[in-house]
């Protein structure tokens, strides 16, 4: 990185372009995982697609890297060297009720789509938190909670704007075509997105929430769980997880200090059908307390009531084959409450449904033949990171291996730190004909992207 080329940048770039000396770098730098540091020879903040065009043409024509980061939710591995491009300022959505289309700028939050979405009875087909960035999630396609009933959320999009390496062009089914087809759910290594349109469905209200139960009910709880999904509707979404909660006062006073079982709902219907639907689950055993009920679509966050502040964080993703019983007694005996482990949460996901069907203009999504995601997720002390807590997952998932589906979805890879984990995120076919596209559109590999070497 040479002073001619950091001029260069702060003369042509109209957001701020800092280096490890300026004040501010690491603040620009710092995404919502605190426990990854980035260091790149310079960060610039991107305020507008010229910016992204002429952070681009810059680093072409010296060589230089580019990678992007937005709200850091998905991004587990430093980046260290190049340029960094943040879009933290490209905020914005604008919504057009007639054509049910979003126009997503690069740094939007789901939560600033959800709000402009509702005053028209539409919604989004988001992640589970409403502080993930749009673009990043939406690239590597997206499991919400409402996928068995609308898909992969890159199922949704319509149309993104990328500034590529020879300048910035549009990728929709009817421009680019290839591109498009590879950034629903091909996740990066394409070029710099700075906006996406994107389709929104009626959707005003569900019957939906989270209800928790004791340890002493967790086998039962899941156990009948994992049987009743057998016989969802589409229209039903559910997942279940296992909570190790410390004794602390944000925690809501039946919860604080108990391991407890939560299952979550969302039911895109009739609010008595929905009713009827999860009485099963009520029934499995004493809920400690019981959210769910009619809700209104723009609350969907909180079904899951994912952490909204940036913290330390060290997770797992995979997904899963069908679930058995004998899946259920392996997964009590090695993550039930009678286990002392630091894992805060081990989650599991059903899909299907809507998951398993393409776009029929094809996509390049990933996963579309697992039966459930499972995530497990460590406590937040970094000093657990590098040894205890991939020796513990690696312990739980030794013994659940039967039932580990061969195929994930990138955005579960884990940022590719486990062997195998980038191939896998694809079918064989697919990846190859990624290859294909990022060769296409980045031939010198100005946008690095996959393990590091």
């Amino acid at each position: 990185m040479t002073e001619e080329l950091i001029d260069r940048l702060r003369t042509e770039v109209a957001g701020p372009v800092l280096t490890p000396a300026d004040e501010g770098y690491a603040e620009e730098l710092s995404g919502f995982n605190l426990a990854v540091t980035h260091t790149p020879d310079v960060v610039v903040g991107l305020t507008s697609e010229d910016d992204a065009v002429a952070v681009v043409r810059a680093a072409a024509e010296t060589g230089t890297p580019v990678r992007v980061l937005a709200t850091g939710h998905g991004i587990p591995n430093p980046m260290r060297g190049g340029i960094v491009v943040t879009t933290t300022r490209m905020t914005g959505v604008t919504v057009d009720a007639e054509t049910r289309t979003a126009h997503i700028n690069a740094g939007t939050r789901w939560a600033e789509v959800v709000a402009a979405a509702a005053p028209h009875g539409l919604a989004p087909i988001t992640g589970a938190s409403d502080t993930v960035g749009c673009i990043g999630y939406t690239l590597g396609g997206g499991l919400g909670p409402l996928a068995r009933t609308y898909g992969f959320s890159s199922d949704w999009a319509r149309g993104f704007r990328v500034v590529t390496a020879t300048g910035a062009v549009t990728a929709s089914s009817t421009e680019n075509e290839e591109l498009f087809w590879a950034l629903r759910g091909g996740k990066g290594g394409f070029g710099i997105v700075t906006a996406m349109d994107f389709a929104l469905v009626e959707l005003s209200t569900l019957y939906g929430g989270s209800v928790f139960f004791d340890a002493e009910h967790i086998a039962q709880v899941f156990s009948t769980w994992t049987e009743w999904t057998r016989t969802l509707p589409e229209e039903a979404n559910s997942s279940v997880v296992v909570l190790r909660l410390p004794p602390l006062e944000f925690i809501p006073a039946p919860l604080r200090g108990k391991t407890v079982l939560s299952v979550r709902f969302a039911y895109v219907g009739d609010t008595a059908e929905g009713k009827r639907l999860f009485q099963p689950i009520r029934d499995a055993g004493t809920t400690l307390i019981d959210a769910v009920g009619e809700m209104s679509a723009a609350d969907i966050a909180l079904i899951h009531n994912d952490p909204k502040d940036p913290t330390p964080s060290w997770d797992r993703g995979l997904m899963l084959d069908e679930l058995d019983p004998d899946f259920v007694a392996a997964f009590l005996d090695v993550a039930g409450p009678d286990q002392q482990l630091p894992l805060i949460a081990v989650e599991v996901r059903h899909l299907g449904g809507a998951t398993e069907r393409d776009v029929p203009e094809g996509s390049a999504v990933g996963g579309r033949g697992g039966a459930c995601t499972m995530g497990l997720i460590g406590v937040p002390d970094p000093s657990l990171f590098e040894k205890v807590l991939p020796a513990t997952v690696d312990g739980i998932l030794d013994k659940l291996a039967p039932w580990v589906c061969a195929e994930t979805t990138v955005n579960f890879a884990g940022g590719f730190a486990l062997p195998g984990s980038y191939q896998a995120s694809w079918p064989a076919d697919t990846f190859a004909r990624l290859a294909a596209v990022r060769s296409a559109y980045d031939p010198d590999g100005l946008f690095p992207y996959g393990p590091t070497p």
